[in-house]
């Protein structure tokens, strides 16, 4: 009898040895009894197309997308998904029949571990989004179909979260501005969508932003609080969460378009901590 081999599924970035992906997919494997084989493959920068095609001879059958491939993996993809022709990235493809499927993950990952992990409820909540870039993108649609009474972009430059929140105006009540225009305001979850925490740096937020028993919420994560994570709560922010839980969640809805199981994510969530 030959021996079945088992699909192979990775994640593609550059650097990608850092990526926690191998852990989290391969203990979802064993948890849904699924047969499969999950790696971290580093690409070279314009290699992606040829990478995917060989990935795909050799019994690949689905690859995350990291840094700096989501617009190559965007471009490369011959269907997309609808959400992931609106945000313009794709972090899932799907390899099958000669097809390259491509799906984002990040929103739904991102509102999954708000509601259903820290039980935060969206609706009719103010929100504020830091950050216009690749990363903002894809949780803007998500966000607002939880109908929220406000969601407003600032960013360093404005014309970027100003046609972000025009792309994404139909889905609701979305609209931008600059740091400075943020002065008295207040928001019941500020969601940090810059990697600016990571190496240290805070955009200039003004003070009071919190309102009563507001949610920070850094989409990065890192050994110790990000520099925006600190910075919440010197401001008096009562739920302060990073981004891990995000990431285990996209993790698991990729999981889901691949496999068509559900695994469970809390003990993962725990395991990684």
């Amino acid at each position: 009898m030959t021996q079945k081999t088992s699909d192979r599924y990775g994640v593609i970035g550059n650097p990608v040895s850092h990526s926690k992906s191998p852990l989290i997919h391969t203990q979802f494997a064993q948890q849904t009894s699924q047969q499969l084989t999950y790696t971290a493959e580093l690409v070279e920068l314009g290699q992606v197309k040829s990478f995917v095609k060989q990935f795909t001879e050799n019994n690949g059958k689905g690859l995350n997308v990291t840094v700096p491939f989501k617009q190559d993996a965007f471009e490369l993809a011959t269907d997309l998904s609808e959400r992931a022709q609106r945000a313009g990235a794709v972090n899932t493809l799907t390899l099958k029949d000669n097809k390259i499927f491509g799906d984002t993950t990040d929103g739904i990952g991102l509102l999954n571990d708000l509601t259903q992990n820290h039980q935060q409820t969206i609706k009719n909540k103010r929100i504020l989004i830091v950050g216009a870039g690749g990363a903002v993108r894809g949780v803007i649609e998500p966000l607002l179909l939880e109908s929220p009474a406000s969601l407003i972009i600032a960013n360093r430059t404005v014309a970027k979260a100003h046609q972000l929140a025009e792309d994404f105006n139909s889905f609701g009540n979305i609209s931008a501005c600059s740091f400075e225009e943020l002065n008295n305001q207040q928001f019941d979850i500020i969601i940090n969508g810059t990697s600016a925490s990571l190496s240290g740096d805070l955009p200039p937020l003004p003070d009071k932003l919190f309102a009563e028993n507001a949610c920070a919420y850094d989409m990065m994560y890192a050994k110790e609080p990000t520099v925006f994570m600190q910075w919440a709560k010197q401001q008096g922010a009562k739920i302060i969460l990073d981004g891990l839980g995000m990431l285990v969640e996209q993790a698991a809805e990729s999981f889901y378009i691949w496999r068509g199981v559900k695994p469970e994510t809390q003990s993962v969530i725990e395991m990684l901590r």
